[in-house]
């Protein structure tokens, strides 16, 4: 195939030339009715892009054509059967794909416990029952490794009805597992593997990245473009193979999740961001991954801190690492994640990925260069000057890898849209949570609807919050109340 062509950002050119005007949605009719303060901040060209919402450029060929090819040439750019845009994001996609394998399968499907939310609100939606799948734990450093093959071994061995397996790789730290062994242990089985690869958009385009879903036999995978690529945000892309996930049935889930008014310079960014990498990615890549390894080594120099790399992998730990993820662990600062990051937002105007209790996480694209990454060092030299100074943190009590573990009593489904009430935090303990609880980022839940509250992870969230650790999705932000099922 010709990856030099991009069809939607080609199309979108010529519907430009072609001077239509159509007395179709949307109403700012290509800007001309947008509020002239909106179109100092966002540009004019924003509103000049109708292409989709109008049927296409002329009579001859219709919008779906112009997607249908980019979805083809993405497909053919990493050696996937089929490619699909999304501009509902990754959290659409992954439901879609959980729907299409699970839907109404009484077995349930495997899923690793450190989940995103999205995973979970898929739950929710579709009524499926999670087996989950737990993740290994390091205690010292409180940090949670993805399930290897021998955990979702184990898992399959107690759930053997279970329609599939899911699991998320790359994690949001980087950290990844051995996804070859998974698939094969599930399709020994004849089952099929979801990989949720939200961070994984770069991967299949350099060898030296972790392996790409596809590559290690995954039937779906779910990328995010933006994360890792150069898309806009809600920009995702489905990619399939095989024969145990029925392609149609993947496909109308996702009609049924998707926009009817999808966002055409969404779809024209993937497009060209394929383009882009087919083209120049390999030498793109080259040049971040060894600004980053740069980088990991001049961070390491600074004083009482650590850049984590060989501490994430081995046989009771991860299986690769996708280096282009610094994770940094301050804790030998005496000063936690939540604070770094604070600071670093305020004084330098530097926003990181994620931080913790004790860790911060710069995520480095393939846009860095020298320039930005000397900011970043700069702006870490002058936080750990600074540090000196900081008041202690406030403790955080961390729960053992015993008490992380909640017990499932009912469907996610069921205890979220079932009968609810909202009770005070002392008196929580013990009550069936309605409601997702979920430190952001990275966006895993720290409580699922259905879960078992525990005076332990009441603590670790209420503590957690005082500390500086973000809990958007809470009913009471505040924590002060939790939202349980009804008695």
């Amino acid at each position: 195939m010709d990856h030099s062509e991009a069809p939607l950002l080609d199309a979108l050119v010529d519907y430009r030339q072609a001077n239509r005007y159509g007395f179709t949605p949307p109403g700012h009719r290509q800007g001309r009715g947008a509020d002239s303060r909106v179109l100092d901040v966002l540009g004019p060209q924003a509103f000049a892009d109708d292409l989709l919402a109008s049927g296409g450029l002329d009579d001859r060929r219709t919008s779906n054509e112009y997607l249908t090819r980019a979805e083809d040439l993405m497909a053919d750019a990493v050696d996937a059967k089929v490619a699909w845009f999304s501009t509902c994001g990754s959290s659409l996609s992954v439901k879609a794909a959980m729907m299409a394998v699970a839907g109404l399968a009484s077995g349930g499907l495997l899923v690793p416990r450190d989940s995103h939310k999205s995973i979970v609100a898929g739950l929710i939606f579709s009524g499926v029952q999670p087996r989950w799948v737990t993740p290994r734990w390091d205690a010292e450093r409180h940090f949670s490794h993805p399930p290897s093959p021998d955990e979702f071994r184990e898992a399959w061995d107690k759930h053997p009805d279970a329609a599939g397996a899911l699991v998320v790789c790359p994690s949001p730290y980087g950290t990844c597992t051995d996804l070859a062994g998974i698939a094969d242990v599930c399709h020994e089985r004849g089952k099929p593997l979801i990989v949720d690869e939200a961070w994984g958009a770069h991967l299949p385009f350099h060898e030296d990245l972790p392996t790409w879903a596809m590559d290690a036999g995954a039937d779906v995978c779910v990328v995010s473009v933006h994360k890792m690529g150069a898309g806009f945000e809600q920009g995702s892309v489905f990619h399939l193979q095989g024969d145990l996930i029925d392609q149609d049935r993947l496909s109308a889930c996702a009609d049924l999740l998707m926009t009817t008014s999808p966002n055409v310079l969404i779809y024209a960014a993937m497009d060209g961001w394929r383009r882009q990498m087919v083209e120049h990615g390999h030498e793109l890549l080259d040049n971040a991954l060894s600004l980053a390894h740069r980088l990991r080594r001049e961070i390491a120099r600074i004083p009482d801190i650590e850049v984590l790399e060989d501490e994430l992998l081995g046989a009771e730990a991860s299986h690769d690492l996708d280096r282009m993820q610094i994770l940094i662990d301050v804790s030998g600062t005496g000063t936690s994640g939540y604070q770094a990051h604070d600071w670093l937002r305020a004084h330098k105007h530097i926003d990181l990925g994620m931080s913790d209790h004790r860790r911060i996480l710069a995520t480095m694209s393939f846009a860095d260069d020298d320039a930005t990454g000397e900011r970043l060092l700069d702006a870490l030299w002058a936080w750990r000057k600074a540090a000196t100074d900081f008041d202690p943190p406030s403790p955080v009590r961390l729960p053992s890898p015993e008490e992380i573990q909640l017990e499932t009593v009912q469907l996610p489904r069921d205890a979220f849209f079932g009968q609810v009430e909202q009770v005070p935090a002392d008196k929580a303990a013990g009550r069936v949570c309605a409601e997702q609880i979920t430190p952001y980022p990275p966006g895993i839940p720290a409580v699922v609807p259905g879960e078992l509250l525990t005076d332990a992870i009441i603590d670790y969230l209420r503590t957690g919050l005082t500390a500086g650790m973000n809990i958007p999705d809470a009913a009471d932000t505040s924590l002060e109340t939790f939202r349980v099922a009804g008695t």
